[in-house]
């Protein structure tokens, strides 16, 4: 998340840029997807309450501090395997895809037997990133069809 300046609060944190494209593109393919953030949930409300209708179209949220689920925190992989396993038909953790930007949620979700795009700061140096199945500098990079997903109609 980049630095708050004197124009923003922790009500507006900017998408990253190809997250509203991707999540609405998930949704209109019917593909599920959920939200498994280390905030608790009063956090995540407030993190996300500029951009509530683009929040709402995710299948469930996992608020990993709130969340009673939620044993250990990343890297351990509960979060995602919690997430995973509250979909209406859980899938295999082999058809999972998490997006992440920091180097513990990769190990996170690698270590929960998922694929795992990562999406870092661009400041991050490159080691920390090598585990990821791919690192892209921009979610507008991201090619779902790599991945078994529906390509983008464009």
């Amino acid at each position: 998340m980049p630095p708050l300046g004197k124009d923003h609060t922790i009500n507006y944190i900017p998408l990253l840029e190809g997250a509203e494209r991707l999540l609405r593109h998930l949704h209109a393919t019917k593909t599920p997807f959920a939200l498994a953030t280390s905030s608790g949930l009063h956090m995540m409300e407030l993190k996300t309450t500029d951009h509530r209708e683009l929040f709402g179209l995710f299948n469930h949220k996992v608020c990993g501090s709130s969340d009673k689920e939620v044993a250990n925190g990343k890297p351990a992989p509960d979060i995602f395997l919690v997430a995973a396993a509250r979909f209406k038909v859980p899938p295999a953790a082999a058809d999972c895809l998490v997006f992440e930007d920091s180097p513990n949620g990769v190990t996170a979700g690698i270590s929960a037997g998922m694929q795992v795009v990562m999406v870092p700061d661009p400041r991050m140096p490159q080691e920390k990133c090598s585990h990821a199945t791919q690192v892209l500098s921009t979610l507008e990079d991201f090619k779902p069809e790599q991945f078994g997903l529906p390509p983008f109609k464009e």
